[in-house]
Formats: structure tokens, C-alpha cells, sequence
């Protein structure tokens, strides 16, 4: 099992989402995306690939953020989005698409990277993306050779 993610030097990131349905949220990251439920109490955390997504209610300002409401997104407007790089795009999309996760569009090919988007069930957008090294490293001796 994950350790809880608390690291003893350094720092170490989280990402952290409102939920209208905790259990809900958690089983679509555990689940389709494949992580790993960590705590499943509130907060519950999902260790997923070498991070972790922390899943809790909204609520209103605290006396360390008064001015500040947690709340699920509006689905047409995102100021952040969780991004996933992978190594098979496509056997990622075909995997979570059987899983149940809906995507915005099927991949599509952005020259450096093939990408696509989908969302958590309260609406979290999530980028998956597989870099193209071919492109990228083309780009790199491109670069280099006009320095």
C-alpha cells in the first residue's frame, strides 16, 4: 500500500478536489484511473502513479482562508487541470473508456503531443497526454543547432 503522503524532507505534491460524492470521486480515481485509496476516511486520498489526489466536501471560508469558498467547478470554466502524461495514449483511452470515464473527444494528434480530456464525475477536468519524444527531440536539435 501507498504511504500516506507526508514526506520527511523536501516537499511533495498533492492535488486537491471538491466532491459533491466523495465515494463516488474516489472509485472513479481508484477504479477507472487505476490509483490506490489510500484513506478512504474525510479526506479521503488515492495515491495515483507518483502522486496523490485528496477528495473532501466544499465548504465555506475558515479562519486560514476567510475570504475563500470550496466548491465544485463550473464545467465550461477552469482556471487549473489535473495532467496526466502516459506512455500509450490510446490503450489508456480504450482502458478508461471501458471503465466507465467519458472524454471530451477521442485523442488528437497536437504535433508534439497526442492529448485528450476528460472529466471526474463533479466535473474536474483531467488532460491525458503522450508526448511524441520523436517531435520533441526534433524540436530540441532544432533549437540547439540555432543557439
Amino acid at each position: 500500500m501507498p504511504t500516506f503522503p507526508a514526506p520527511e524532507t523536501g516537499i511533495l505534491l498533492t492535488h486537491f478536489i471538491v466532491s459533491e460524492d466523495i465515494a463516488r470521486s474516489r472509485d472513479f480515481y481508484a477504479d477507472v484511473l487505476g490509483g490506490e485509496v489510500v484513506s478512504a476516511s474525510e479526506p479521503t486520498i488515492v495515491a495515483l502513479a507518483n502522486g496523490w489526489i485528496v477528495i473532501n466536501t466544499g465548504g465555506g471560508p475558515t479562519d486560514d482562508k476567510p475570504t475563500v469558498t470550496l466548491t465544485v467547478p463550473d464545467p465550461d470554466t477552469v482556471s487549473s487541470f489535473l495532467n496526466i502524461r502516459v506512455a500509450n495514449i490510446q490503450e489508456v483511452y480504450d482502458d478508461w473508456s471501458a471503465k466507465g470515464a467519458q472524454f471530451l473527444t477521442p485523442p488528437i494528434d497536437r504535433g508534439a503531443e497526442i492529448r485528450c480530456y476528460l472529466r471526474d464525475p463533479d466535473g474536474h477536468l483531467i488532460e491525458v497526454g503522450e508526448a511524441k519524444t520523436d517531435v520533441l527531440e526534433e524540436q530540441r536539435s532544432s533549437d540547439s543547432a540555432g543557439a
